[in-house]
């Protein structure tokens, strides 16, 4: 008798469990159902069994029969989830798309989640383009004219996402990149910078007719100089600099003159000191040979020290 109970309790329980179940998924299906978004029942349990939670497909399912959008069925819908996807995420922004116009079928839409963009975002940045502070850091961009005058320029450029190059197009710091060199570019083609400081709008409009954008997953919609600033004349600064290069140039160049001067002027001394040792020896082979005499020697001694006493008076002259 006491197995008998115990089986019925048994029963029971798995009776309630599975009506328990059964309820749910009988729930969700009727709610899909009245909803005009209608799944089988079978499907309902089948994704329960591939562990899909059958509630984020039904209701994910009923927002877009609800927006009109009848070409995405429940089977996509698992297929994104089972991928990695945000189904929510890319449900909304597919609906924000349909709503203001803009071409975004589901496939691209799952590849933009699954490539790690946020579609909702990107949708959102069409319909309301956002504002990139150019540079993003509270830094300035700087460039100088050809008069060698620095120019410090902040920019403020508008874009909204290009969702056909949203998956495999450059981000915001690539904008900013290439803003950064145009405006560069642009100050150092002015002739001088109070052309830039009377029309700043002009390097707007240079740096803008470049096509920045390309291979983006933005569109530029206007670049705007917010900020400018005259820094200093690094061209003075230049030259100075190349003038003391110059300058240090010349005096190495004097220097290496002045030595040689030094060196050939110690070569004469030598070759003097040298011409001057062989004297004696000429002398004595001039006695040996009879082409000299004794007076002639005395003769020559007197006239070197008459020179050398003209020499003593001069010097003492030039001290005095």
């Amino acid at each position: 008798m006491d197995m008998f109970v115990a089986g019925i309790l048994l029963v029971g329980v798995i009776a309630s469990i599975g009506f328990a179940i059964t309820a749910n998924f009988v729930g969700l299906w009727f709610q899909a159902f009245v909803s005009g978004a209608p799944v089988s029942l079978m499907s309902i349990v089948g994704m329960s069994l591939r562990k899909v939670p059958p509630k984020l497909m039904v209701n994910a399912l009923i927002t877009v029969r609800k927006a009109g959008l009848k070409e995405i069925t429940s089977a996509d819908l698992e297929t994104h989830y089972l991928a990695g996807g945000r189904v929510s995420d890319v449900v909304k922004a597919v609906i924000a798309a349909d709503k203001a116009n803009i071409k975004l079928d589901w496939r691209r839409a799952t590849a933009i989640d699954l490539a790690g963009r946020d579609v909702f975002d990107a949708v959102k940045t069409s319909v309301n383009p956002k504002v990139i502070d150019c540079p993003s850091n509270s830094a300035m961009i700087s460039a100088v004219a050809k008069n060698g005058i620095e120019l410090l320029v902040r920019a403020r450029v508008t874009v909204r996402t290009n969702i056909a190059q949203l998956v495999g197009g450059a981000t915001e710091e690539t904008i900013i990149a290439r803003v950064g060199e145009g405006i560069v570019n642009a100050i150092g083609s002015a002739e001088s910078h109070y052309d830039v400081l009377m029309n700043p709008q002009a390097i707007s409009e240079a740096v803008l007719a470049k096509g920045l954008d390309a291979q983006t997953a933005f569109e530029i919609l206007s670049i705007d100089i917010a900020d400018i600033n005259v820094g200093s004349n690094v061209g003075a600064g230049l030259q100075s600099e190349q003038a003391l290069a110059d300058m240090k140039v010349a005096q190495a160049k004097a220097e290496g003159r002045k030595a040689m001067a030094v060196a050939l002027e110690q070569e004469h001394k030598a070759k003097l000191v040298e011409a001057e040792s062989r004297i004696p020896l000429a002398i004595a082979a001039a006695f040996e040979k009879g082409q000299l005499g004794v007076m002639d020697y005395n003769m020559i001694k007197n006239y070197q020290a008459d020179t050398r006493m003209k020499m003593a008076f001069s010097l003492d002259r030039e001290k005095n």
